[in-house]
């Protein structure tokens, strides 16, 4: 498979698990109804999980414009596809946002509330004060993306030279350390503990394309009650993430 479309479809599994489990919470007469935030946060987990996990052996799983930065920053990806990459997701996240969409579209039909329904494409704060939003925005996403940058670091020390070794030969083979696509069960508990602690204030975005592909999606899509897609505050959950990505990396650096 191609990384580009493979970030495409990571991305988009991201956003129908994330957004379609927002959806079962907040629109009227689903299973879900009022089922509460410890249930979207378990949601958006597992989306996460499936979201790496099916597409990290081809590019990588970073399903995140963060990650991507954050790991370019690092010098653990190349900066030439990190446009290609953002882009990817983008449109990923956009396709997501409209299965959530068709999978739901009898439940838009029967709500008015036109704040849920932006929930379940983008996120908003709860106390509308853009640097604190930012801030929160920022830390959320320096714990993500530090924790990912030592996840893809895996490896040990050698006791006689003291250098981090990141593959071992074994009987004329190199071998890598690492979990490999099962990195993604990892990533998808930092995401949870995101959310259960830090999601409040925001709702974690942690991914600027998570909020501004399906945000384009909610703008497009022919549903009734929509409202406003608040592109007022839709740079926080852009320009928060990948700042945050860059204090990661630039700890890592530091360590």
């Amino acid at each position: 498979m191609n990384p580009y479309i493979a970030e495409v479809i990571g991305t988009a599994i991201l956003i129908i698990f994330g957004g379609g489990v927002v959806a079962n919470v907040v629109l009227n007469e689903t299973k879900g109804h009022e089922s509460g935030w410890i249930v979207i946060t378990w949601g958006w987990a597992i989306g996460v999980f499936m979201g790496v996990f099916t597409i990290s052996q081809v590019s990588g799983g970073h399903i995140n414009p963060a990650v991507t930065i954050g790991l370019a920053a690092a010098g653990l990806f190349d900066w030439a596809q990190v446009p290609i990459y953002i882009a990817a997701q983008t449109l990923g996240a956009f396709l997501g946002g409209v299965v959530v969409w068709l999978a739901y579209k009898d439940h838009f039909a029967a709500t008015e509330d036109e704040d849920v329904k932006l929930a379940i494409f983008s996120t908003s704060p709860e106390i509308r004060n853009y640097r604190a939003n930012m801030l929160t925005e920022v830390i959320g996403t320096f714990v993500l993306v530090f924790g990912v940058l030592y996840l893809n670091s895996a490896g040990f020390l050698d006791g006689a030279s003291g250098e981090f070794l990141r593959t071992i030969t074994i009987d004329g083979q190199e071998v890598g350390f690492g979990l490999g696509a099962l990195s993604a069960l990892p990533v998808a508990l930092v995401v949870l503990g995101i959310g259960l602690s830090l999601g409040g204030p925001t709702g974690y975005a942690i991914n600027p394309a998570r909020d501004f592909g399906p945000r384009i999606a909610h703008a497009v899509l022919p549903f009734p009650h929509k409202g406003s897609s608040d592109w007022a505050y839709s740079w926080v959950p852009i320009v928060g993430p990948i700042i945050g990505a860059l204090l990661a990396a630039g700890l890592y650096h530091a360590l």
